[in-house]
């Protein structure tokens, strides 16, 4: 039988600053769009908790909110945690989708449904939970050290997704957040003797907002 060690970390997930599309409440999910004046102004008049480890999504705004709130912290990449893929929503907000009839079956669905041309929310899921055992597999390699303070600049769905999934508190609209607000939690996994980490281990405990915790 093989042995497995459980292990734990702290973790801070924080949504990007506002960008253009935001302000707007348009989908904004492949397309690489700056954050706006306001979006940075925003996350320069908050207090986010230090942290000596940065990860993130690839996407520019994600970048450039880490370069605002860690300017000395390298950021590394996760892939599978850009934003979802809002296929041919993407752009649009209510005003322009309104009498689309495929959005009306999505908000009727609860938005369980797929995005026409996009993904499903299953999907998103699961490409996010790859992102996780990625990123806990580099935590592991790297011998970071269990007290280290971790943080973590992705988009309000990968927030969502990875709280749902692995929390135990809530469902996936259940986790929205504002832009540049995130969540605290600890995260706790079983790795093997030689060092695979199980899937089915993954779960996130004490999950706070940031806005509750004074950030």
């Amino acid at each position: 039988m093989r042995n497995f060690t459980e292990n734990q970390i702290e973790l801070f997930l924080i949504r990007h600053g506002k960008t253009k599309a935001n302000q707007e409440k348009r989908y904004l999910g492949k397309t690489e769009e700056n954050l706006s004046e306001q979006g940075k102004k925003e996350l320069e008049e908050k207090t986010y908790p230090l942290v000596q480890y940065l990860f993130g999504s690839p996407m520019e705004r994600c970048r450039q909110t880490a370069e605002l709130l860690y300017p000395n912290l390298p950021y590394h990449i996760i892939p599978e945690w850009k934003e979802m893929d809002f296929g041919r929503f993407e752009g649009k907000n209510y005003e322009d989708l309104k009498d689309d009839m495929d959005y009306q079956k999505w908000i009727d669905s609860n938005g369980t449904l797929p995005f026409p041309e996009g993904e499903s929310r299953e999907e998103f899921i699961f490409r996010c939970g790859r992102g996780l055992k990625r990123f806990l597999e580099l935590v592991i390699n790297w011998k970071i050290a269990e007290n280290a303070p971790i943080g973590a600049v992705v988009h309000g769905g990968t927030i969502m997704a990875l709280l749902s999934r692995y929390g135990a508190q809530g469902d996936y609209f259940d986790f929205q957040c504002k832009n540049g607000e995130g969540y605290h939690c600890f995260v706790k996994f079983s790795v093997g003797e030689d060092g695979e980490i199980r899937q089915d281990s993954i779960r996130m405990e004490k999950i706070t907002a940031l806005s509750d915790a004074g950030s």
